[in-house]
């Protein structure tokens, strides 16, 4: 017999839950899920830990026969006593590297990657205060001079960006003799997984114009500034949003400025490339400029969706593909994404 401790996540509370070992197997949970989990172990030969889901500290051995889990115990007493619910089963040694002494809080896995989120923001929101007094000095010599591709915007915002992210990630690019010359208007579409896609993509410095939700210009500096680099507003769900979104759309292209756009919609939760919208591809066909697909790799895995407040280790790798151009929205939109998903799958 032995004592196991377990720390709250909410609180530095301690609570000393009495357990029994069975040949390295701690028995803290009800007796019928300890029988899905000597079902379990039939096939797998591993060690597994069954734990009250909330708690996080916690260490195991080796079991050797299952036959041993059959004894009487008090595991039953024990979930009364101690009213514990919900438990989960961790497997470990999963390819021999476990250790039979290993017992660390798995709120410390996360633990980096909270402190390092902290700090992009920190960072982010630091330099976007001086820059985006410096873009607003400068937003009445834009309109007058450069009203449609705000080309110092977006330097701004590339800088910004640049700034922001080279601290934390590396980004890998791949194709850049595929972009357009400046002075060439063209359609940008991507694979969307992450908040962290956009700074990602303003580091490449291309003065193109993006399609955001109408709430982010509410955004204190962030989506000011996005109004003054001339984003378009687009409201989900509604039709006469989305046809104005593609008149003003047009109307930039044909004036010589580059657009952006996530065919997907939204940002994609399991890394998969979702189906892609036509508006971008009519867009692209309409006023005869080409499209450039762009893959993201590692943005999800970085920053998941859903999860912002965290930042991973890990390196970003942005593909720029050949132009595509045509007349026919159906033929250009499978067309990128097949470029997409094929890069996405050589991954």
């Amino acid at each position: 017999m032995m004592w196991l401790f377990f720390t709250f996540l909410s609180g530095p509370r301690i609570v000393i839950v009495q357990t029994h070992t069975y040949k390295g197997l701690y028995t803290a949970c009800s007796p019928n899920r300890q029988a899905i989990l000597r079902n379990y172990t039939d096939s797998a030969q591993s060690s597994y830990l069954c734990l009250p889901r909330k708690h996080v500290v916690a260490s195991w051995h080796d079991f050797e026969k299952k036959e041993e889990l059959n004894r009487p115990h008090s595991g039953n007493i024990l979930h009364n006593r101690n009213r514990l619910s919900g438990c989960v089963v961790v497997r470990s040694q999963l390819t021999g590297t476990g250790n039979s002494d290993a017992g660390y809080p798995l709120s410390d896995l996360k633990l980096g990657s909270k402190v390092r989120g902290i700090c992009f923001y920190a960072v982010t929101a630091f330099n976007a205060i001086f820059l985006f007094v410096l873009m607003l000095l400068a937003h009445p010599f834009v309109l007058l001079f450069d009203r449609h591709r705000r080309r110092f915007h977006h330097f701004i915002a590339k800088t910004w960006a640049t700034l922001t992210v080279a601290p934390f990630v590396k980004i890998k690019y791949e194709g850049l003799e595929n972009l357009p010359p400046p002075n060439i208007p063209a359609v940008y579409v991507s694979n969307h997984q992450s908040f962290l896609d956009i700074y990602t993509l303003l580091t490449i410095g291309g003065s193109f114009k993006f399609i955001s939700k109408t709430s982010i210009f509410l955004y204190p500096i962030i989506g000011w500034a996005m109004f003054l680099m001339g984003a378009i507003p687009l409201k989900r769900m509604d039709s006469r949003s989305q046809l104005e979104c593609l008149k003003r759309c047009m109307n930039l292209t044909a004036k010589g400025a580059s657009v952006f756009f996530f065919p997907e919609g939204t940002r994609s939760k399991d890394g998969k490339l979702g189906a892609f919208k036509k508006g971008a591809f009519s867009v692209a066909a309409k006023t005869k400029v080409p499209v450039v697909p762009i893959t993201l790799k590692g943005t999800g895995k970085i920053m998941p969706p859903g999860m912002e407040s965290i930042l991973n280790l890990g390196c970003v790798e942005v593909v720029i593909h050949k132009p595509i151009e045509g007349s026919d929205p159906e033929v250009l939109c499978n067309e990128a994404r097949k470029t997409i998903s094929d890069e996405l799958n050589r991954q």
